[in-house]
């Protein structure tokens, strides 16, 4: 994972729940290609597959990720290649299974004000600055644990983990 991350912003409400972000009716698909057919097919913007571009940001309000435990909400947002998500918050267990994809999921108040639909945004990961670059406005994020980050730096807990065992 690059230190830094720059892409279209892609703008959410409140509440954006898993069967929005992957709709329940698809689980029965398990090749990738299949599932990011259906990224975000349940919400507001029903067709962001066919304008997303692999880095682009998702932004939204708060409890981003919340309803189902179902890791296919994650998968199919790292398989059309989203570069961060940016929300005023999100609900554990999505959060958890971002991170666990090597999805950088990052926590900013404030950030749904401050970013619109089509903004150029640009994330550090390391500082935890994030620009919007069509306005000047700028944010702190709140820090990722050195754990988390590890998991991003590594592209996930799987290969973190085969990679220890590789080690030693």
């Amino acid at each position: 994972m690059d230190a830094k991350v720059k892409g279209k912003a892609f703008t959410f409400g409140n509440n954006i729940d898993t069967d929005q972000i992957y709709p329940g009716k698809y689980v029965e698909y398990t090749e990738i290609e299949d599932i990011k057919k259906y990224a975000m097919s349940g919400s507001a913007q029903p067709d962001i597959v066919n304008k997303f571009a692999a880095g682009d940001i998702i932004v939204a309000g708060t409890n981003f990720g919340c309803g189902s435990s179902r890791e296919h909400a994650a998968i199919t947002l790292k398989a059309i290649g989203v570069g961060a998500i940016l929300a005023e918050s999100f609900a554990r267990i999505f959060f958890r299974n971002a991170i666990n994809l090597g999805i950088p999921a990052i926590t900013c108040k404030g950030i749904h004000e401050m970013i619109h639909q089509g903004d150029e945004v640009e994330i550090n990961f390391e500082t935890g600055e994030i620009k919007n670059l069509t306005t000047g406005a700028a944010a702190k994020a709140e820090p990722l644990g050195d754990y988390m980050m590890n998991i991003l730096q590594s592209g996930g807990v799987k290969p973190m983990i085969r990679r220890q065992l590789e080690s030693k």
